[in-house]
């Protein structure tokens, strides 16, 4: 299971990427608000326990400054990535890239395109598919299929 994580409800029309592509896969996705600033005490919660409920992999979603996923991460065993979501409070977004990105030595966060959540998702599918076959097979089908639709497209072109 994939916990898919945001700072408030303002962050869900990117994250819903990372949902649907999941989805897609049918891995099962726990979906939650915890913001770093204004909920601490769910945030150390979650952290500390996201791995005992069976999640395998967590995708952190923040704008602005975007303590979320590191915070996450300093806390839990599990890996996480971070999305960079470009808020309305943002600095073009880079606030929110470099907060999740510059992570110290010791507290890794894998870190997406700003607002690349769809890309979160794959990649927590393509870390459960590392042990599981079945989620491998569909990353595989998923990219054959990306790569038939640039093949259909170049013949598009072509004509």
């Amino acid at each position: 299971m994939v916990g898919i994580i945001m700072g408030s409800t303002s962050d869900m029309p990117v994250m819903q990427a990372a949902i649907d592509i999941l989805k897609q896969f049918n891995i099962d996705t726990e979906v939650d608000i915890v913001s770093a600033h204004r909920t601490p005490d769910k945030l150390f919660d979650y952290g500390k326990n996201a791995h005992e409920r069976g999640i395998q992999v967590i995708i952190a979603g923040a704008g602005g400054a975007a303590h979320l996923p590191g915070m996450i991460a300093s806390l839990s065993p599990l890996p996480v990535i971070g999305v960079p979501v470009k808020s309305r409070n943002s600095i073009d977004g880079w606030d929110s890239v470099l907060s999740i990105l510059q992570m110290p030595g010791g507290v890794p966060v894998a870190t997406v395109a700003l607002d690349g959540a769809q890309n979160a998702g794959i990649l927590a599918a393509q870390i459960l598919g590392a042990s599981n076959e079945s989620i491998r097979n569909k990353i595989l089908q998923y990219k054959d299929e990306l790569k038939q639709k640039v093949i259909d497209g170049a013949a598009e072109v072509k004509k």
